[in-house]
């Protein structure tokens, strides 16, 4: 089934953006009665029925409220510094989001070769994967931060730090404990200076090793991901 992002969806009816009006009525070319589902990103589908498929103001009689069943039981947040290549942050995004995810932040290193992020168009990217998906729930996107601004937050959870070095022998599937909330930070192409590190230790998070293998920006991220809901999977 096709499914449509409408984080305002509430009550008996509702009215779509200009955007997605077009999309149901021009592009997938639905008509008055057709039945639409959509999601509002916080748990729940709807299942509703267009009453008027006007390209500039669809509007749908919601028949339906089901709750997803994608809630983890868990919370993993992955602090990620933003790939020089765009593209490789929004695949990050894209795939975790079909893994399942509950925030992602930008986090800007000594080391970072891209300083800012296009918070709107990461958003597009979020909202997309979910739909493609079937997510009741969607991911969070924070806001970008410099790691020392970033460590200063408070967290209730497991904190780890991933990264390259000789020294780092505990690996993630080790050092995780299933069904508690996990923050992994993921450094730059660069990596990690060893006073972000540090930095990083002092304020409680755990080095950790994500396989033997060498992996770009967005891979480690998607990977630490996948490693916590694999662990959380096994009965």
């Amino acid at each position: 089934m096709n499914l449509f992002y409408a984080p305002g969806i509430n009550g008996g009816f509702y009215t779509l953006p200009k955007e997605e009006s077009k999309h149901i009525v021009k592009v997938l070319r639905r008509i008055e009665g057709d039945i639409v589902y959509f999601t509002d990103g916080k748990g729940w589908f709807y299942e509703t029925k267009i009453i008027n498929a006007a390209q500039s103001r669809c509007e749908v009689e919601i028949l339906k409220k089901l709750e997803g069943d994608d809630k983890l039981g868990y919370n993993i947040h992955i602090a990620i510094a933003p790939t020089k290549n765009n593209d490789r942050l929004e695949w990050f995004l894209e795939k975790t989001t079909e893994i399942g995810i509950g925030e992602i932040t930008p986090i800007i290193c000594e080391q970072s070769e891209r300083k800012v992020v296009k918070a709107e168009r990461l958003e597009k990217v979020i909202t997309s994967a979910v739909k493609q998906s079937l997510k009741s729930y969607r991911p969070i996107l924070n806001n970008q931060l410099k790691l020392k601004s970033f460590l200063e937050q408070d967290f209730d959870g497991q904190k780890f730090i991933a990264y390259i070095d000789k020294d780092v022998g505990l690996e993630l599937t080790k050092a995780y404990k299933r069904g508690e909330n996990a923050l992994v930070l993921i450094g730059p192409e660069g990596d990690f200076r060893p006073d972000e590190v540090e930095m990083a230790k002092q304020k409680g998070f755990v080095p950790v090793s994500l396989g033997k293998s060498r992996l770009r920006t967005e891979t480690a991220g998607v990977v630490a991901c996948h490693t916590i809901n694999l662990l959380n999977s096994i009965s």
